[in-house]
């Protein structure tokens, strides 16, 4: 009667646990959809052509496209052709942000990409496959009288992917291009209020530079940045959410010290998974407000590759501990087939992230696609890491085939089994299912709300109620996970209650001549994880 009324209080924790969680899930995606705003902003620059008659240009002043030290401007390049002015003395600027508006930290980062006017003319048409060289300069400024101070600066070649829609003849001059956007620029920081971009087309017709790229007219671009307001929502969940995985990770590690015996595989690597997923919950980014951190970003992509790479490798050993066969498995060294794509993908995007985002550090123009070496490149490291995920996930398919057609043959024998033995068993169907179900859901709710963003508008009305649906999904999706590791660690955290003499070794079989099969996963010796409890209460019935 004590051990019914115990087993009804264990359910009845977990049922109220697992109805806290969904209101959490219920909440983060709310918190996205009605209080932030919409994760980023994209603003249409067109660049002034400004006049620049003397020698080092870039060395010698900066100019401004408007302002009280604005720079001589041309309205076209007809006007440079009547006033003799060269190719070579044309500056194309650019005042980030637009007048009267200042640029903000919580902003995070700026990408920009290019879009050239290119016109058709009979005497300049542009060449297939043409390249254009850009000169370009960046410089930042905290104040409207203060100098420009130089961030960086460099020499750019482009590939120029245009097309033309009509026929190329006389009739057709002044025509526009089709042409691609080109990567122009990406910042991880955006720790000033004014930054100002000055860009130059050198022309040397001996070296071939810039010589059959069409007669272009302007350069536009557009910036994208992070919404303030998204941002401080998201600072502010990853605050909360922090210190929540740090008490279950110290709750649940406190409980296996607790037991007799050493901590098992499945248990050390739920332990890993909870601090990679405390490593991307730690909010650096505070810092990033007051420090002029440019490599950002690049921290960001290594914290969440480390979490999916725990995250793959986790399934794998999970299904593996739940195989119920006689190989031992509860070792690292046993999973080398499935986890090494695992690394191997993972190495791979390591290196290109870091010969993109690595290199921006230092040159923010940088692009690895704009050269065919870089392009070639960048294609092999990421085709060696989408083989070695189809890879993983052969594996993985086949290892949960293997796992319920185990399944299959336990619960047909599961009658003639001995209590003991079919309590265990029962227990580790149940959390396999269970858990198995609720990584699906997981997957398949990610898929969808991906898709479901990328489709959309960005938000969705309902009558006076706006809901932004790209904020709900990076919101949603990033607490989903959270209360997913949440889960892992306090179902499978062993429990320190005691169950009752039916429960003891003896019942087990232990002392018996029966020998009893256990996986490394069950911790019902020392105390039975909150799932096992359910599943045991159920047996009884």
């Amino acid at each position: 009667m004590a051990g019914a009324i115990i087993e009804n209080m264990s359910t009845r924790k977990l049922c109220i646990v697992g109805g806290i969680l969904l209101v959490l899930q219920v909440i983060a995606f709310l918190v996205g959809g009605l209080i932030a705003p919409s994760p980023t902003t994209a603003v249409p620059y067109m660049s002034v052509k400004c006049i620049d008659v003397r020698k080092n240009h870039h060395k010698t002043k900066w100019l401004m496209p408007w302002g009280p030290n604005h720079c001589k401007k041309l309205k076209d390049f007809d006007e440079a052709v009547s006033r003799q002015i060269e190719a070579n003395d044309i500056v194309f600027a650019v005042h980030i942000p637009l007048p009267s508006k200042e640029m903000s930290p919580w902003f995070q980062f700026m990408l920009f990409i290019m879009q050239l006017d290119i016109a058709f003319k009979m005497d300049n048409d542009l060449k297939e496959n043409a390249e254009i060289t850009l000169d370009v300069s960046l410089a930042y400024r905290d104040d409207m009288f203060d100098d420009w101070e130089e961030i960086a600066h460099a020499i750019e070649i482009r590939k120029l992917k245009c097309t033309f829609g009509s026929p190329k003849t006389v009739e057709s001059e002044g025509r526009h291009y089709d042409c691609d956007f080109l990567p122009f620029m990406e910042i991880g920081s955006v720790a000033h209020k004014y930054y100002l971009i000055n860009i130059r087309l050198p022309v040397n017709d001996r070296k071939g530079i810039n010589v059959g790229i069409g007669e272009i007219k302007d350069i536009r671009l557009v910036g994208i940045h992070q919404n303030g307001g998204f941002t401080k929502v998201w600072f502010a969940m990853k605050t909360f959410l922090t210190p929540s995985i740090l008490i279950i990770m110290v709750w649940y590690w406190r409980r296996i010290t607790l037991m007799t015996r050493a901590p098992v595989l499945l248990e050390k690597v739920i332990f890993a998974l909870g601090i990679s997923m405390t490593f991307i919950n730690i909010p650096v980014e505070w810092f990033s407000i007051g420090f002029d951190w440019t490599w950002m970003l690049l921290f960001g992509d290594i914290r969440q590759g480390i979490f999916y790479a725990m995250l793959l490798s986790f399934w794998i050993i999970f299904c593996g501990e739940h195989m119920m066969d006689q190989n031992e498995r509860n070792r690292l060294s046993g999973y080398w087939k499935q986890v090494g794509p695992i690394a191997v993908g993972s190495f791979c995007l390591f290196i290109f992230d870091m010969c993109e985002r690595g290199v921006q550090l230092k040159n923010p123009f940088y692009s690895i696609w704009t050269t065919e070496v870089g392009t070639e490149l960048a294609m092999a490291f990421i085709i060696v890491a989408g083989i070695c995920l189809c890879l993983y996930f052969l594996f993985l398919c086949f290892m949960v085939f293997q796992v319920f057609r185990n399944i299959s043959g336990k619960q047909s024998s599961l009658p003639a089994m001995s209590k003991a033995r079919r309590l265990h068993y029962e227990g580790l169907i149940f959390r396999f299912k269970f858990l198995m179900l609720i990584t699906l859901a997981c997957a398949a709710m990610t898929v969808i709300f991906f898709i479901v963003s990328q489709v959309t508008e960005g938000h969705w009305k309902w009558g006076d109620i706006t809901i932004q649906v790209n904020s709900a999904f990076f919101t949603g999706i990033y607490g989903m996970w959270n209360l997913y590791v949440f889960a892992l660690m306090f179902l499978y955290a062993p429990s320190h209650k005691n169950y009752g003499e039916d429960q003891s070794n003896g019942d087990l079989g232990v002392n018996s001549g029966e020998e009893l099969q256990l996986t490394t996963t069950i911790t019902h010796v020392d105390g039975p994880t909150e799932v096992y409890k359910l599943a045991r209460k159920e047996a009884q019935e």
